[in-house]
């Protein structure tokens, strides 16, 4: 015969274990990283750190100055011009990952962006895309959203307010594009 203690405490003892499932299950849910926990080294020193923009939408885009493209960066600047009084942050990061045409250094990007296509938002300095080799910000969108990574140069993440991808765009997809904005605009309004 089984006593009345032994099947409480069995009892107690697994709705605790459940529990603290459940709690584990909860705080890794809670704790999931966003893309406000990266940071870029920036073009011309200093650190670009994402978590400056908590609560506003970010487009991060690989970039490169001798790519087909490279003329993306003045649509990025028409949306930065149009969106970033309302929050929106752009991130240009340039790549040397697809066909080599980020080879240069510093002075050729700043040149590209800054002095040919008028580029006024943040760019960071040259870095790794893909592979096991990839910036952390790189690897944590891999992982997220492992069917929408960059194939090529100029490929956008929309990350969203939450800090989590709200939009992928391939490079084929011009930043004026109708989508593009529609998704910023929904993503400025989410509160």
């Amino acid at each position: 015969m089984i006593d009345r203690r032994h099947l409480l405490i069995a009892g107690a003892a697994t709705v605790t274990a459940l529990g603290g499932t459940r709690f584990a299950m909860a705080q890794a849910t809670m704790s999931r990283i966003t893309a406000y926990g990266f940071s870029f080294p920036a073009l011309k020193g200093g650190d670009i750190r994402l978590v400056d923009s908590v609560g506003k939408p970010i487009m991060i885009v690989n970039t490169a100055s001798q790519c087909g493209y490279t003329p993306q960066y003045a649509g990025l600047q028409n949306l930065w011009s149009e969106f970033h009084g309302q929050g929106l942050m752009i991130i240009g990061v340039p790549s040397n990952d697809f066909g080599g045409q980020e080879p240069g250094g510093t002075t050729d990007i700043a040149e590209t962006a800054e002095h040919q296509y008028g580029v006024t938002f943040p760019i960071a300095a040259k870095a790794v895309v893909r592979g096991p080799n990839a910036h952390p910000f790189y690897k944590w969108a891999a992982a997220e959203r492992p069917k929408d990574l960059p194939g090529w140069n100029f490929h956008k993440y929309l990350i969203g307010r939450d800090g989590y991808i709200a939009e992928v765009f391939p490079s084929a997809v011009e930043p004026g594009d109708t989508r593009v904005k529609t998704a910023i605009g929904r993503a400025l309004l989410v509160t």
